[in-house]
């Protein structure tokens, strides 16, 4: 073992977040419900993760938690070892134990004077009566080891891992621990076959290492049972050696109730505090307690919720987040550093406030001056030829001969027809970053004066219209992104399940994840509003709602309180931190897939990134680098020269909407130019800013 590399050497920090266990949890998945079909015989049997471990015949679902604690390990194992061991364990259980059958006591669980309760008992109850909090403890200690080794035993690799684990976690919970403390865990180590009994009697004390050697026959024969119920016989036993050799904290005869009471959960604790720091923790056979929430979470919720203990209604919500998390795209930046992307389709209950949309549209470009039809102006003659480009005439047998017109027209040919050769019509592709934070439905003054408006994502929402109707004109694919850092809203969402679904998720983070509650929930998130794919018809509803609750935020903020369950989820837009890199970086990826020829990335922001400044310069430079136009416009943010090469800073609604359109336009101005189109051909409003970073 010292020659190999450690788990926490080998697994830093960030890696043991539990949205990493749950992305490598979900490439093993397969082969772990594969395992668990075979292991039941359910050919049909789903294996999904969830808040609450719920077994039945047609489903397991397994909580992502407890997998977490598993890579804090000192063990000589891999991530991927453990990703797949600590799924197979948690499912052998799942799928293995059962204690609810009810029978009479057993007779001989008790003393000859003892007087035996008449009735059906289920094994729990059972054990508590005849052996208390100490007999149970061992019982979930043996029938655990009992199930890893039974339910494992074709696949020794997975049981390996177990092995390496729990013996790199057994000095430390055998030294300074009581003797009861170090029988428990001898007893779950022997059962398991993880360790040899003579291991064991050199690290443990002298009364134990000898009443190991009496009870070696009553673990011989847990190895080979297939009963709970004989599991808690042999759990009894095995105490009745404990007792013999003065394990157990000695009872006293003028000891009261309470004391009793006390002595026997000392002795409970003793037991299953002791083992559960070799084992991997497992809900269902931890205690009594996590067994019936276990076993009985397919009861109703509302009966959950009016327990006098914390509700657990808000864990799915939890769950499901880092769910959502987990399977999110990583982004690379050019330093290497990684980050996860919620990229989630634009909510689509925005599409309510288009006939409004569309009126104040309508108003906006009267007042701002913009043009509502034929955006492209000089271009589309140009993208019209373009269209056409890449055919050549040709003849049937494919004779280029000077003489193949008199040859045709004497009807030497059958017909004359045109082919398309090789592929020379340029392809072209526009991307629209707009920033979705809540600043920018902040009143600012119009160019300098006392003056102020509202006027930042409205305007930013008419160049992007006016945009979908530059490229719905020149036939060039296009996309539309909203981006920002809060809570990601679902394409459903209204604002009464956002904000519920919200508050929810955030305090079941809280209670589970601590500390990383805050990063699982505020996510940095990339909406698409437009996809290449879609056809511009089919989300202009939900552009146009935008527009409506960007230029009328405060009737749309009304309306969301008073009816909000109707209302879109204007609280997405909440005032967190962008991280810009990480959208740059998306979207130029998702355009250089595309393999346009032609790549143009307008990112439209109020403020720098609250990331990093160098990280989105070399974003910006990696994209320009892989042939992608990068243009940065900053309302009234001047940092955006230290960024972009290509800029402009605008101070005006009307002066933000056109810089969209007019840098757009320049971009494609210069691929034709390439193409030998002369530039006196074209003119521009507007002087777009560029430097050259060093």
């Amino acid at each position: 073992m010292r020659d190999r590399s450690m788990l926490t050497e080998i697994l830093p920090a960030e890696d043991r977040a539990i949205e990493k266990v749950v992305e490598r949890y979900q490439r093993v998945a397969p082969a772990v419900t594969r395992f668990a079909r075979t292991l039941c015989g359910n050919p049909e049997l789903r294996v999904r993760l969830g808040s609450e471990a719920r077994s039945s015949d047609s489903e397991i679902v397994v909580n992502p938690g407890i997998f977490q604690a598993a890579y804090s390990r000192r063990a000589p194992v891999t991530p991927e070892e453990v990703a797949l061991a600590s799924a197979l364990h948690e499912v052998v259980h799942l799928v293995s134990t059962n204690l609810d059958e009810r029978r009479p006591l057993p007779r001989q669980w008790f003393s000859e004077n003892d007087e035996i309760p008449e009735g059906e008992f289920d094994l729990l109850d059972a054990l508590g009566r005849a052996g208390g909090g100490a007999a149970e403890a061992l019982f979930f200690a043996l029938e655990d080891a009992r199930q890893e080794r039974q339910g494992l035993e074709m696949y020794p690799g997975a049981r390996s891992v177990l092995t390496d684990m729990y013996v790199a976690a057994l000095s430390q919970a055998l030294s300074e621990s009581k003797p009861l403390t170090q029988f428990g865990i001898a007893c779950f180590m022997l059962l398991g076959g993880h360790v040899d009994r003579d291991y064991l009697e050199k690290k443990t004390d002298g009364r134990v290492a000898v009443a190991l050697a009496d009870a070696a026959p009553f673990i011989e024969a847990a190895a080979e049972s297939t009963d709970p119920w004989e599991i808690g016989t042999l759990a009894l036993q095995l105490l009745n050696v404990a007792k013999l050799h003065k394990i157990v904290t000695p009872s006293s005869e003028t000891e009261t109730s309470g004391q009793k009471k006390a002595r026997e959960e000392l002795d409970e604790s003793s037991i299953a505090d002791g083992v559960d720091e070799v084992r991997l923790l497992t809900p269902i056979l931890q205690d009594s307690e996590t067994y019936e929430k276990t076993r009985k979470a397919s009861d109703a919720r509302a009966g959950e919720s009016m327990r006098r203990a914390p509700s657990e209604v808000a864990s799915q919500e939890s769950t499901d987040q880092i769910l959502k998390v987990s399977q999110a795209p990583t982004v690379y930046l050019p330093s290497g550093q990684a980050g996860k992307l919620i990229v989630v389709p634009f909510p689509d209950r925005f599409r309510q406030w288009a006939p409004e949309g569309r009126d104040r549209l309508k108003e906006a470009t009267r007042r701002w001056h913009m043009a509502q039809g034929r955006i492209s102006g000089e271009l589309f003659p140009l993208f019209a030829a373009n269209q056409r480009r890449g055919l050549q005439s040709g003849f049937d047998a494919g004779d280029l001969s000077p003489h193949a017109p008199l040859l045709l027209a004497g009807g030497l040919y059958e017909r004359m027809y045109e082919r398309r050769a090789r592929r020379t019509r340029r392809s072209y592709a526009v991307s629209l970053l707009i920033d979705g934070s809540a600043s920018m439905l902040q009143p600012r003054s119009l160019d300098g004066t006392s003056r102020k408006s509202p006027w930042g994502l409205a305007a930013a929402t008419l160049g992007a219209w006016s945009l979908a109707q530059l490229c719905d004109e020149l036939q060039i694919d296009f996309e539309v992104a909203l981006f920002n850092r809060s809570f990601a809203a679902e394409p459903l969402d209204n604002e009464y399940e956002y904000t519920r679904r919200s508050s929810r998720t955030t305090s079941g983070l809280r209670r589970t994840q601590g500390s990383s509650a805050d990063r699982l929930s505020s996510t940095v998130n990339h909406y698409m509003i437009k996809s290449f794919q879609q056809r511009w018809r089919s989300v202009s509803d939900a552009m146009a709602g935008l527009f409506f609750s960007a230029a009328d935020a405060r009737t749309a903020a009304e309306y969301a309180r008073r009816e909000p369950r109707e209302a879109p989820p204007i609280s997405m837009f909440s005032k967190g931190a962008n991280v810009d890199e990480f959208n740059v970086t998306h979207a130029a990826e998702r355009m250089a897939r595309l393999g346009a020829t032609v790549r143009v990335l307008v990112v439209l922001a109020d403020g720098m990134t609250r990331g990093s400044s160098a990280e989105l310069q070399a974003a910006v430079k990696r994209a320009e680098a892989n042939g992608t136009i990068v243009l940065g416009i900053g309302i009234g943010e001047d940092t955006v020269e230290t960024v972009y090469s290509r800029y402009q800073i605008v101070e005006r609604p009307e002066t933000l909407a056109r810089s969209v359109i007019e840098g757009v336009k320049g971009s494609l101005r210069k691929s034709l130019i390439t193409e030998g189109f002369s530039s006196r051909t074209f003119s521009s409003e507007f002087n777009w800013k560029e430097t050259t970073h060093v």
